[in-house]
């Protein structure tokens, strides 16, 4: 019995929107749909990890297409993670989203509202996929259901990024994921996602060679170059999409699908065999690199965080085609140690829009001391997306290079340490720029230091007021980036039964 939540956990946010859209006249009941479904989705996820935990196994078979061609779905500890990690934050980005969509007055908010209830069930349909025809259905849902929420704004700079959203994420995702996975049917006979592969002793090592670079290169969602554009193009879109993308969804489903597929289509032991993983390895670690050092030349504050994401999105890559177990565990821990430190970052990034208009890094002299709330979960976001204790993104970074030095992969050490030297690059000096520098005048989006002598006259001249009350965002936004903040600490006590748990992924 307990199998047949599997499908409400993909219904349940599918089936919201209708109400959402029948509520659409209150916006009180419209965002209380929103909520009572995400916190409802969470609990069903719960349940089935409860019973996962306690030895049931959980599988549902929606229909069958062909003799061994099924829409079916299978729960296993990879994808019930993700979905665990994906229906929490659904809670938390619905609250911020309250406080954001009405604090800055944004039009079609029901619009926004249904196609981000659609992109979560989505999303838990690629979890809980049991073989790659039902995780390439639910991706491109996922991708179809974001486009409205790209080009929400509706202006020509949006409507341009939801063309590079579309073009790179159906062109990749058509042209060599789709592709690849017919070959794969094709070569043999099934789809189904199986422990240790389905290749080993039935394909030619040339041919599964380039399968492996249509795959990786094929899921587009995981933006590793050049196939990134899509992301940073993408932040015109609203704070709670740049949320849902970066965290919630849609570049956690790439990065996941290529742990699912590196796992269970390939085999870790027959992905190390394979040439091109070790090639792709190189293309995940120049993604790594480049993308950081883009991100140290972004004033902009989202395109600076989309670059912080890309990178650290090929972390999950590189852990996946280095294929151990303590690599590959990093890489899945990773999808939540960065979704809870990437979330926090973002949310803070829109608090500081609505609160204050400010968009640059550049215009945030002396913010620190209007928005100290804000400014404090940045950091905490900060030290968990660096890899410092006491924050969750520690635990992933160091098991992906343990993975590294078991494969005594030097170059990919030196990588991953040199990439956290740069996470500190571009996002203390924000949090530095915030609380230390003096309060600046600002103007049409052009910042002058000003002088602590002249600063006090303007505070004088000003009676004090603009400068010295906290103007912080609406207390939605306040709570939900919090609660995120908190997460990234309470992460890192819970390292270790994440640990275990995710080790069950190579012990069933």
């Amino acid at each position: 019995m307990t199998s047949l939540i599997i499908p409400w956990c993909i219904l349940s946010p599918i089936l919201a929107s209708f109400g959402i859209f029948l509520t659409r006249k209150s916006k009180n009941l419209r965002e209380g749909v929103t909520l009572t479904t995400a916190v409802f989705l969470f609990i069903l996820v719960y349940i089935l990890f409860k019973s996962f935990l306690n030895g049931e196994k959980l599988s549902w078979l929606a229909f069958e297409m062909l003799p061994g061609l099924n829409i079916a779905f299978e729960i296993e500890p990879l994808g019930l993670f993700f979905a665990l990690v994906a229906s929490s934050l659904w809670i938390l980005t619905s609250i911020y989203a309250i406080g954001y969509m009405r604090g800055h007055e944004e039009k079609n908010q029901t619009r926004f509202y249904i196609c981000f209830a659609i992109a979560i069930g989505s999303t838990i349909g690629i979890s809980f996929s049991s073989n790659l025809l039902t995780l390439f259905i639910f991706y491109e849902i996922l991708t179809v259901s974001t486009f409205p929420l790209v080009t929400h704004s509706g202006t020509d700079k949006a409507k341009r990024a939801g063309r590079i959203y579309l073009g790179i994420l159906l062109g990749t995702s058509v042209c060599l994921l789709l592709v690849a996975i017919i070959w794969t049917w094709i070569l043999t006979g099934t789809l189904d996602f199986t422990q240790g592969g389905i290749f080993k002793d039935h394909v030619d090592e040339t041919v599964v060679t380039i399968l492996l670079m249509m795959f990786v290169f094929g899921v587009g969602k995981a933006a590793i170059m050049p196939f990134h554009h899509w992301l940073p193009s993408a932040m015109v879109a609203p704070t709670p999409v740049s949320a849902l993308l970066h965290a919630v969804a849609v570049v956690k489903a790439g990065v996941f699908t290529i742990l699912k597929i590196s796992i269970y289509i390939f085999g870790l032991d027959y992905l190390r065999e394979i040439e091109s993983s070790q090639w792709l390895q190189f293309v995940a670690c120049v993604t790594i690199l480049v993308g950081s050092l883009i991100a140290l030349t972004k004033d902009n504050l989202k395109a600076r965080l989309a670059y912080s994401t890309v990178s650290q999105l090929s972390y999950i890559v590189l852990a996946a085609m280095m294929a151990n177990e303590l690599a590959a565990l990093g890489g899945a821990m990773h999808i939540a140690m960065h979704a809870f430190g990437k979330i926090t970052l973002f949310f803070c990034a829109g608090s500081i829009l609505v609160a204050t208009h400010y968009t640059e890094v550049s215009q945030m002299q002396g913010l620190g001391r209007k928005m100290p709330i804000t400014f404090f979960c940045f950091l905490i976001g900060s030290l968990s997306i660096i890899g410092l204790p006491p924050f969750g993104g520690l635990w992933s970074k160091w098991f992906i290079l343990l993975g590294a030095a078991e494969g005594l992969n030097l170059f990919f050490i030196f990588v991953l340490i040199t990439s956290s030297l740069l996470n500190v690059g571009y996002l203390i000096p924000i949090v530095v720029r915030g609380f230390f520098s003096n309060y600046e005048v600002s103007g049409n989006k052009k910042t002058v230091s000003a002088s602590p002598s002249f600063n006090k006259k303007i505070l004088l001249l000003r009676n004090s007021t603009r400068f010295m009350k906290f103007t912080e965002a609406p207390l939605f936004c306040i709570i939900a980036t919090c609660s995120t903040g908190i997460g990234c600490f309470l992460l890192f006590f819970s390292g270790d039964f994440i640990y275990q748990f995710l080790l069950l992924i190579f012990r069933n």
